[in-house]
C-alpha cells in the first residue's frame, strides 16, 4: 500500500484516501472479487483505477455510458494513464488499432459497454489481451429489482464462465440490500469482499413540499434566488417541461440552460460544458443529465416532480455537495405528476415488472408523505440502521429552508444585477458562503481573488476547447481553486497543489504558471 500511496500522488495529485478507498484498492491488488456501494462523489473510479495502473495487464472497465467512458478516457491520458474506449462512436479502423493495442497489452484500462462485451466476436478478441480484472460500473443495472434494469445487463452472467481466473468488481452508488445479493449471484462473484458506505449524506439538507403549479413556480423562484450565483440541477420530468421552465427562468433573469435526449449533441454537451464551467449557474434537465458528471461544487438539486424510485432520487440528489460543503436537496412535487407515474405503471403488461414498479412507488410516495427524518428513511431503504435518531437539518427534523418558508417576502432583483465578485472572492479564499468576505481581507485582496480565478478559469476554458477535451479533465474546480490559493511559483509548488499530479504537471504546468502570474498582474 505503500506504492498505492506513492502512485495516488504520482498520478492524481491526492496525498490520501477517502474512506473506504483504500480498502477497495488493497483487495483488487490482492486479487480479490469485490462488490463495493460507494454513493454519488465517493471517488468509487479511483477505487479501480489505481489498481489498473499498479497491476499487471489491463483492466476491462464496463460502462453504459458512451459519454462518461470518453471523458474518463481523456482524463487517465492527461494524467498520463494508457487508457482507451472501444465503442460504435469510433472508426472502424480506429477500432482495430485499439484491439491491437489492447492485445499487445498497451493499456492499463479498456472501457466497453455491456452491449459491445456480450458479442461473441469480443469475447474471443479479450482472450488474447492480458487481462487484470473486469468492473462491472453502475452494477445495479443487472438486477430486475434494481431501478435502472438492463437486459444487456443481465448477459455479463458469462465472464466468469469465459475468464473464472479473472477476478470481477462490482460498482454502485445506489443498491438495496435485495439488489446487492442479485449483483453477487448474477455475476458469481467468488467470496467477494463486500465494501458498503453509509448512506446518509450529512452535508445535505433534504427538504419535500407538495405543491400545486403557482406554489411550485414561487417555490424554485426562491431556491434559485437564494443560492443566486451558484451552481444548480434542476430535474423537470417531461421535456416539455424542461424546455418551458429554462425559458420562464431565464425570462425571470436566471440563466439556465435546458438539457434532454432530444437535443442535438453538440448543442447538448455544449450546454454541459457551459455549466460545468459557470458560465451559466442552472442547468434543467431530464433524469437523461447527470450521470458520470464530477461537479464537485453543485449547492442545490432540485427535482420538480416525484423520481420513478427513491434509488433514482438518492442517485440524482446526491450529485449535490460532492465537495462535502452543505447543499440543498429539494423535492417539490406535485399530485397530477404522481398521479402520471401511477397511469405509466398501470400501462405496464409484464406483471412482475408492474409489481416491482408500484412497490418502487410507493416507496417514493412514502418519503415523499412520511414525517420522519429525511435521512432515516433513506438508510432503512437500503439496507443500513443508523445508530442515530435525527439528522438535525431536513425539513422534518428542522423545518423547511427559510426561502421556502417565507416564500411571500419581495423576491431578490435578477442575477444580472447582482455583483458576483463576493463569490468568486470567497471561493478562491476556500470560503463555502457566497456573500461573506475572507476574514481580515481587504476590498483590494478581494477583486484581486476573483480576477484570478476568472483568469485560470478562462485559461482552463481555451485549453480544453484547442484539445477538444472536457474544461474538468484539464483541472477540476477544487484544483483550480487551490492553485488561486496557493499561488504555486515553480514546477515543485505546483506539485502540492490538490489534483495535480506529475503527468498533469509536465504536461501543463509551465502554461499554468504562466496563466497565473499574468493572471496576477491584472489583478494588481
Amino acid at each position: 500500500m505503500d506504492q498505492a500511496h506513492a502512485a495516488l500522488r504520482q498520478y492524481w495529485g491526492y496525498d490520501s484516501f477517502r474512506p473506504l478507498q483504500e480498502k477497495v484498492v488493497d483487495s483488487l491488488l490482492r486479487g480479490r472479487d469485490v462488490c463495493v456501494v460507494m454513493p454519488t462523489g465517493g471517488g468509487k473510479s479511483l477505487c479501480y483505477q489505481l489498481p489498473a495502473v499498479m497491476r499487471q495487464g489491463t483492466a476491462v472497465v464496463v460502462s453504459p455510458l458512451i459519454a462518461l467512458m470518453q471523458d474518463q478516457v481523456a482524463q487517465l491520458r492527461a494524467q498520463g494513464i494508457p487508457a482507451a474506449v472501444l465503442n460504435s462512436t469510433i472508426r472502424p479502423h480506429e477500432q482495430q488499432q485499439v484491439m491491437r493495442e489492447a492485445i499487445a497489452g498497451r493499456y492499463r484500462l479498456l472501457y466497453l459497454s455491456p452491449e459491445r462485451l456480450v458479442r461473441t466476436d469480443t469475447f474471443e478478441f479479450l482472450q488474447n489481451v492480458p487481462l487484470s480484472f473486469f468492473v462491472i460500473d453502475e452494477a445495479h443495472c443487472i438486477s430486475e429489482w434494481g431501478h435502472e434494469f438492463r437486459p444487456e445487463y443481465r448477459q455479463l452472467r458469462a465472464l466468469r464462465e469465459r475468464f473464472p481466473q479473472t477476478p470481477i468488481a462490482a460498482f454502485t452508488a445506489s443498491a438495496t440490500r435485495r439488489v446487492r445479493h442479485d449483483i453477487l449471484q448474477q455475476l458469481r462473484l467468488q467470496q467477494p469482499d463486500r465494501f458498503i458506505r453509509s448512506f446518509q449524506r450529512p452535508n445535505l439538507r433534504y427538504a419535500v413540499l407538495a405543491c400545486d403549479a403557482l406554489k411550485q413556480e414561487q417555490a424554485l423562484t426562491a431556491a434559485l434566488r437564494h443560492h443566486e450565483g451558484e451552481s444548480i440541477i434542476v430535474y423537470a420530468p417531461t421535456i416539455e417541461r424542461v424546455e418551458s421552465t429554462a425559458k420562464q427562468l431565464r425570462r425571470q433573469g436566471i440563466a439556465a440552460l435546458p438539457y434532454h435526449g432530444k437535443m442535438e449533441a453538440d448543442l447538448r454537451r455544449r450546454h454541459q460544458d457551459q455549466w460545468m464551467e459557470d458560465e451559466a449557474r442552472v442547468l434543467v434537465g431530464t433524469i437523461a443529465f447527470g450521470m458520470g458528471i464530477n461537479k464537485p461544487s453543485v449547492r442545490a438539486v432540485i427535482h420538480l416532480s416525484l423520481p420513478k424510485s427513491l434509488e433514482q432520487y438518492y442517485q440524482e440528489a446526491g450529485r449535490a455537495g460532492r465537495d462535502g460543503d452543505p447543499a440543498d436537496c429539494l423535492l417539490l412535487w406535485q399530485l397530477k405528476d404522481a398521479g402520471l407515474l401511477a397511469f405509466f405503471i398501470e400501462k405496464i403488461e409484464d406483471p412482475q415488472e408492474k409489481r416491482r414498479s408500484w412497490e418502487r412507488y410507493h416507496d417514493m410516495r412514502g418519503f415523499a408523505e412520511k414525517r420522519e427524518c429525511r435521512q432515516i428513511q433513506i438508510c432503512r431503504h437500503f439496507g443500513e440502521t443508523p445508530k442515530w435518531e435525527k439528522c438535525g437539518a431536513c425539513d422534518v427534523c428542522a423545518g423547511l429552508p427559510e426561502y421556502l418558508e417565507d416564500r411571500k417576502r419581495k423576491p431578490a432583483p435578477p442575477t444580472a444585477t447582482k455583483p458576483a465578485l463576493p463569490k468568486a472572492a470567497a471561493a478562491a479564499s476556500g470560503g463555502s458562503k457566497p456573500s461573506a468576505p475572507a476574514a481580515g481581507a481587504s476590498i483590494w485582496q478581494q477583486a484581486s481573488d476573483a480576477l484570478v480565478v476568472d483568469a485560470m478559469r478562462k485559461w482552463r476554458r481555451e485549453t480544453a476547447a484547442a484539445e477538444g477535451i472536457p474544461a474538468f479533465v484539464i483541472l477540476h474546480d477544487t484544483s483550480l481553486l487551490d492553485l488561486c490559493k496557493k499561488r504555486p511559483r515553480t514546477i515543485g509548488e505546483l506539485l502540492e497543489v490538490h489534483g495535480i499530479g506529475t503527468a498533469k504537471a509536465a504536461k501543463y504546468g509551465e502554461e499554468i504558471l504562466k496563466a497565473l502570474r499574468r493572471a496576477e498582474s491584472k489583478g494588481s
